[in-house]
């Protein structure tokens, strides 16, 4: 009878567990099905982010305007031509800058080549523009040169000539052609000899950069300025403290030199959205020709909010430069920075508020255009020093790509920046010109500007 009981044990047992075990794999059964959806759900989120990071990187590739060209081997080889049509109230005089126009013209504006290295772990790139102003005034610069080391996907370096890491991307936070104030002080988009390590990551980005100098000065009739980037140059030019200018003074002036970089930038993303907060941090000496050393440094926030098409920008930053005022110039307020060929003084110490607005239109609908991203921008330098006027800038306008195109179409208002407004013949506190020093008259202008460029 013994093995009868517990044969009836057991199955009374098993009848009793039964409910429970029933209930178990029904458990891990919806938990195993709760975690293919989540998965479902992961896979779907990561797609819609790739698909978002793939539309970013398509706008900043179209913002670099690079061309794929002719490839051969692990080298592309490109270019672009643009041709530029100005009208507004901005006189070109003989001492003035040379990109511009006396209002209604229409004229070449860039032609450059351009390639980029793809060799396993082995990358650089290579860009060299000319400008062929005409009547002799024709200038030239390498923008960019460097190599580099891939070291995973998220990080690689930088040697050579290379873009300055500082602001909240390439170009600040501008969509325009005429950038915003940042750039004309040399704090953004700005290429120096160095050396810079990257690394891009999911949650946090970082840059940290060591220029020995300067990017170097090219062909052009200016002193020191033929480069793409606003840098600290030598001129043969001074001012007394009446504002007078007398010239042949001998080469006076600075160069920029051992400067160290930092920028963190820390990224969140949700559901059609996404943030990016973060801070950038230069610092670097000045050697002195004719005058005394001196140092500089920067310090800059900035958020970049991206929600659906919408793209948000904010940039604040400041700048300081330390110089010794018994130079030429009679002041430690003014310091000459030159690019495109052409030196004015720029004030040596303000802050710099940028805010700009865009939204990307793609349109798949239509064969003849990819997308058009219409933009709002406002930025200004705020000087430091008393009787200076503030420099402002607001942009209206819209980029349209296409292909090979890509078009700006700007209307810019300025009390402050020499592409937007008239010359004047001299920098005086009293009868200063719209520009990045004085500005004492602090006369408004505008400027419409289209930019026609093809990228091959």
């Amino acid at each position: 009878m013994l093995p009868t009981k517990l044969a009836g044990a057991v199955l009374v047992i098993f009848l009793l567990a039964l409910p429970r075990g029933v209930a178990a794999s029904s458990d891990v059964a919806h938990l195993r099905d709760r975690v293919s959806s989540l998965e479902r759900e992961l896979e779907e989120a990561r797609a819609e982010l790739a698909d978002a990071q793939a539309a970013l990187e398509s706008a900043e590739a179209s913002r670099e305007e690079a061309g794929a060209g002719v490839v051969i081997g692990p080298l592309s080889i490109g270019g672009a031509m643009r041709v530029n049509y100005v009208y507004g109230d901005y006189t070109n005089g003989d001492d003035g800058p040379s990109r511009g126009g006396n209002g209604g013209n229409v004229e070449l504006d860039t032609f450059r080549i351009n390639a980029s290295l793809d060799a396993g772990p082995w990358i650089g790139k290579f860009e060299y523009r000319w400008y062929p102003v005409g009547s002799g005034k024709n200038y030239n610069f390498l923008h960019t040169l460097w190599l580099g080391y891939q070291f995973d996907e998220a990080s690689h370096i930088e040697v050579g000539q290379n873009r300055v890491p500082f602001g909240a991307g390439p170009y600040g936070v501008s969509q325009s052609w005429f950038f915003d104030q940042h750039y004309y002080v040399g704090l953004a988009d700005d290429p120096d000899l160095g050396i810079k390590y990257s690394k891009a990551g999911p949650d946090w980005s970082w840059d940290v950069a060591y220029y020995w100098r300067s990017e170097p000065n090219f062909s052009g009739r200016s002193e020191d300025s033929s480069r793409y980037g606003y840098d600290a140059v030598r001129w043969r030019e001074a001012v007394s403290a009446e504002g007078d200018v007398s010239y042949n003074v001998g080469r006076s002036g600075y160069r920029e030199k051992h400067q160290g970089n930092l920028r963190l930038i820390r990224h969140w993303s949700g559901d059609q959205w996404q943030l990016d907060l973060g801070g950038s941090l230069q610092y670097g000496e000045l050697e002195g020709s004719a005058v005394e050393d001196g140092d500089h440094w920067a310090a800059s926030v900035h958020a970049v909010s991206r929600i659906a098409n919408w793209t948000l920008g904010l940039q604040a930053s400041h700048y300081s430069i330390n110089i010794d005022a018994d130079n030429p110039w009679n002041t430690d307020d003014l310091l000459p920075f030159g690019a495109y060929d052409f030196a004015w003084p720029v004030a040596t110490d303000a802050w710099l508020p940028a805010i700009s607005l865009a939204y990307r239109m793609d349109l798949d609908g239509v064969s003849w255009l990819d997308y058009v991203m219409p933009y709002l921008e406002y930025s200004a330098i705020v000087k430091s020093a008393s009787g200076y006027s503030d420099s402002e800038m607001a942009v209206a306008g819209a980029a349209w790509s296409s292909g090979g195109w890509y078009i700006y179409s700007d209307l810019a208002y300025s009390n402050g920046n020499y592409f937007v407004g008239d010359e004047g013949d001299d920098y005086s506190r009293v009868d200063g010109v719209g520009d990045f020093g004085v500005a004492g008259n602090d006369e408004w202008n505008y400027r419409l500007n289209l930019n026609f460029g093809y990228y091959f």
